[in-house]
């Protein structure tokens, strides 16, 4: 019965109009040239961009032949545009001079954009570690807060897993690892840099991320003046005092300054003596350190000069 109803339904006016292959475009998605002025960052967007070698070579790809993948944006209630893919190409356009960038305009939901953006960012050869710390958080949020089933069973009658599950499973790495990253957005951002930059390993950054942000600004300074970063052991006893409420800034101290094994001793300068001294253009640590040791060598080399000179007159 229904199969002579269907016979005898007549077609509508896109059927009678189109032919099949427009009506299967008409389903793909859209890619429009939006200008780059009406395109906002996504809130609280955890991966950096850089004006490295690497982004000029896509700015000079952008140049040669267009954006080759179009950016993934959503519609914003002020009229324009969240990025959800696609930063580092709408900073290559921008550097590139041009006004526009292709797109396609999805209509997503905070978790469904979230999970898009860090799906699309983790998929980058290097990513930082507070990248990749937030960019977890994000998404463990997101996934929590939809509560879907997820292909993601034992088998189709199976219990649904938990957002750390599927992260883990899709990460193709363990659930503690998955925590142990997530942990470190309790870190100060100075700290987290250090991480990041590779001052200090990841093990020890992890057990300082236990300590509150009063504990850890102590740690913080004494890494700053003494230019040395604490190693496993200290910090896991720096966390276990402050896990019985018995760190202070003089047991900070105390702890820190215990040798390591393999401690190369350093030499400690005090900065501000040499600020006066210094080009302003030095802005890192680092730009400062090889002025100040250039500098040495060239009065080394100087006093080694004089030192011949006296020794050629005493001839």
């Amino acid at each position: 019965m229904e199969n002579q109803e269907s016979k005898m339904r007549l077609p509508s006016l896109d059927e009678l109009f189109t032919t099949q292959k427009e009506r299967d475009e008409a389903n793909l998605e859209k890619v429009i040239n939006i200008k780059l002025s009406d395109i906002e960052d996504f809130f609280n967007h955890p991966f950096k961009v850089f004006e490295n070698d690497e982004m000029l070579e896509m700015v000079d790809s952008v140049r040669e032949k267009g954006v080759l993948v179009p950016a993934i944006v959503r519609k914003k209630d002020n009229g324009k545009y969240e990025m959800i893919a696609g930063h580092r190409r709408k900073k290559a356009c921008e550097l590139a001079e041009l006004e526009t960038i292709p797109c396609i305009v999805r209509d997503l939901s905070d978790d469904e954009a979230t999970i898009i953006m860090v799906d699309s960012n983790l998929q980058r050869e290097k990513i930082f570690p507070s990248e990749r710390a937030f960019a977890y958080k994000m998404k463990l949020e997101a996934l929590s807060r939809q509560g879907k089933r997820n292909d993601l069973t034992s088998d189709q009658v199976g219990p649904k897993l938990r957002a750390n599950e599927i992260l883990a499973h899709e990460e193709n790495t363990s659930i503690t690892q998955i925590k142990r990253f997530v942990r470190l957005t309790e870190l100060l951002p100075e700290l987290l840099e250090m991480v990041d930059n590779g001052k200090m390993a990841l093990n020890p950054a992890y057990e300082l991320s236990f300590l509150n942000h009063e504990e850890q600004s102590w740690v913080l300074d004494y890494i700053q003046f003494n230019n040395v970063t604490p190693s496993l052991h200290q910090a896991k006893e720096l966390k276990e005092l402050s896990k019985n409420g018995e760190l202070d800034v003089d047991k900070t101290d105390e702890i820190l300054e215990q040798e390591k094994p393999n401690q190369v001793i350093k030499l400690k300068i005090s900065m501000q003596r040499f600020s006066s001294v210094l080009p302003q253009s030095l802005r890192d640590d680092q730009s400062k350190e090889d002025y100040i040791y250039k500098a040495v060598l060239f009065y080394r080399k100087h006093e080694l000069t004089l030192a011949k000179q006296k020794q050629m007159g005493a001839r």
